[in-house]
């Protein structure tokens, strides 16, 4: 049977890194399911999932730790919790510490699920003043109320804006 497993990466960002990476996987016959990977601040990290025979995980580990460019973490993958109803979100507002923390905390209070997140901080058009964008892919139960998550959201700070999104 064979094992599925997702590898975190993270190394100095510099040509060939995702090579490498995708060299040991092929080599060690591995399908190289699905992926995310990016530079942030002259780091390569990324999240990938591959299919590989019982027979070849050990050899297929070992080869990644071997990677002198790359710190390669393995754990096994698994099966999570359902949620079935994926919308995506958007929230724009006034760069401030501890943003990041009031949104997920109260994604988390709504039993949200964070598929996919991707942030950043951009001045702002007229004004030049730092402005905080966040987009996500979120799943939740099939009972999840969108307006009473909107609401919360809203309520953090008088400068937020959120729209929500069906994927």
């Amino acid at each position: 049977m064979p094992s599925i497993l997702v590898l975190t990466v993270l190394g100095a960002d510099k040509p060939g890194l995702v090579e490498q990476l995708a060299n040991v996987v092929a080599d060690h016959g591995a399908n190289w399911l699905e992926s995310s990977m990016s530079r942030l601040a002259g780091q390569f990290a990324g999240i990938l999932r591959v299919e590989v025979a019982a027979e070849q995980r050990a050899a297929l580990e070992a080869a990644l730790a071997e990677l002198a460019d790359l710190r390669v973490t393995v754990v096994e993958g698994g099966v999570g919790e359902d949620y079935p109803h994926e919308f995506t979100l958007s929230v724009v507002a006034h760069d401030r510490i501890g943003i990041v923390k009031e949104v997920t905390q109260v994604l988390a209070r709504h039993r949200v699920n964070v598929d996919q997140l991707a942030t950043e901080v951009m001045p702002a058009a007229m004004s030049g003043e730092s402005m905080f964008h966040a987009d996500a892919i979120l799943r939740a139960s099939a009972d999840f109320d969108e307006a009473a998550l909107q609401r919360d959201l809203e309520a953090l700070s008088d400068d937020l804006v959120v729209e929500f999104g069906a994927d």
